[in-house]
């Protein structure tokens, strides 16, 4: 399977150094970023081909792969849903849109198209979306960053936010997609809590979930990636684990 990979940054780095092509069958050839130094860099490492347009990856690839931004979800995903092709998102939050979310569902349907998405940087969602069709009381996320992951000067804990997940992705784009993937999984707009902490070193997400079922809570707490502090390394894994499960003929959890 030959795998394209929009945006070249910390994940995408992260995916292409663990993706073994013997093992998996699996062959990351084409990337794409704004920056085509970044896309032709990573290109490189693994012979690949950086394209300047979206086009030439669509034509030569299996799936593509976006790690970028919600805003290149937005601009990319639609394209490339219409022309058949199957896509991984992390930048989760641009599904919150309910507008662009049912566009892509109806594009997806149109064109025989899978859209996946990784379980991202947040243990337990098998469970969570084991419970989902049941009657659910509660579902809570508090998040706790340190002031280096989110780009604060801050030398004390504050609330940053409190509210919604479709209102915090808007607020934290490229920092909250945990929320939109829990959000997804439970099918409501979840409640969240992000919290600046200089006390953790690590993205801390406390996920609460009450209901018909009993009750259950994990807590996740992540290593930032080095090359970008707003990344956890588990959301690349993440991304690995479901690329290697596409070629799996058994498979564990839902």
């Amino acid at each position: 399977m030959n795998v394209g990979i929009i945006g070249c940054g910390a994940i995408a780095n992260i995916i292409v150094s663990n993706i073994n092509t013997e093992k998996t069958n699996i062959s990351v050839t084409h990337f794409f970023d704004n920056a085509l130094e970044r896309a032709e860099n990573l290109a490189q490492l693994v012979g690949g081909v950086a394209v300047l347009d979206i086009e030439d990856m669509i034509d030569n690839v299996d799936l593509i792969l976006e790690c970028a931004s919600p805003d290149s979800v937005r601009q990319y995903a639609p394209k490339i849903i219409s022309e058949g092709t199957d896509m991984i998102i992390m930048s989760i939050g641009a599904l919150l849109d309910v507008e662009f979310h049912n566009e892509l569902l109806k594009l997806a349907k149109e064109n025989n198209v899978t859209i996946h998405i990784p379980s991202g940087a947040v243990v337990g969602l098998d469970g969570i979306k084991a419970v989902a069709d049941g009657k659910i009381d509660e579902v809570s996320l508090v998040t706790r960053k340190s002031p280096k992951s989110l780009g604060k000067q801050i030398d004390e804990v504050e609330v940053l936010f409190e509210g919604k997940a479709s209102d915090a992705v808007k607020k934290f784009p490229v920092n909250i997609n945990v929320a939109a993937t829990i959000s997804l999984a439970v099918k409501r707009d979840i409640d969240v809590k992000i919290i600046v902490d200089p006390n953790v070193d690590r993205n801390v997400h406390e996920v609460t979930i009450k209901g018909d079922f009993g009750e259950f809570k994990t807590i996740t707490m992540n290593h930032p990636c080095s090359a970008n502090p707003k990344t956890s390394m588990l959301a690349a894994f993440s991304a690995i684990k479901l690329l290697k499960n596409l070629n799996e003929n058994i498979l564990v959890g839902t």
